[in-house]
C-alpha cells in the first residue's frame, strides 16, 4: 500500500494533518475554473477511473509537499482558439490563491503544462469534441 503523505500543523489543541491528496484536489478544482481549461490530463490510469465511474479530483495534479511550502505541477488540456499564455498565468495564480488560502502552505511553484489542444464539435458529428494530446517521453 502506498504511504500517506501529509502536513502536520501542530496547535494548543491537538495537531492537523493536511494529506497530499487534498493539496492536489484543491489545486485541481482551482485549474478547472479557468476559461479555457477543457480537461485536465490524467494520462492512462485517469481514463481508466473514468471509464470505471469514479471521477478522480486530483487527476492532472502532481504535488510535492515541504514542511513550509509546496510546488505544484498542473497537466491539462486548453480548449481550441484560446491564448494558452493567458490561460497558463490565471490557473497559476488561482491555483497559489487556492492552495494558499485553504492550506496555509505557501506554494514556491505552480508549473502548469499544456498536454493537449480540444477542438469544438462540429454540428455534423456525431462523437463528442476531439482532443490532441502530446505524449510525452522521458
Amino acid at each position: 500500500m502506498a504511504k500517506e503523505e501529509s502536513r502536520t500543523l501542530p496547535s494548543d489543541l491537538g495537531v492537523v494533518k493536511i494529506s497530499d491528496e487534498v493539496v492536489s484536489i484543491v489545486a485541481g478544482l482551482a485549474a478547472t475554473e479557468i476559461d479555457g481549461v477543457a480537461s485536465m490530463s490524467g494520462g492512462i490510469a485517469g481514463g481508466i477511473a473514468e471509464v470505471l465511474g469514479r471521477r478522480n479530483l486530483s487527476k492532472g495534479v502532481k504535488v510535492e509537499v515541504g514542511l513550509e511550502e509546496t510546488k505544484i505541477d498542473i497537466f491539462i488540456i486548453v480548449k481550441y482558439g484560446v491564448r494558452v499564455p493567458d490561460v497558463a498565468w490565471d490557473i497559476q495564480e488561482n491555483v497559489k490563491k487556492a492552495v494558499e488560502n485553504m492550506t496555509g502552505l505557501k506554494v514556491a511553484h505552480v508549473n502548469v503544462h499544456v498536454q493537449g489542444i480540444q477542438f469544438p464539435q462540429k454540428e455534423n458529428e456525431e462523437t463528442e469534441s476531439k482532443a490532441i494530446v502530446i505524449e510525452e517521453t522521458e
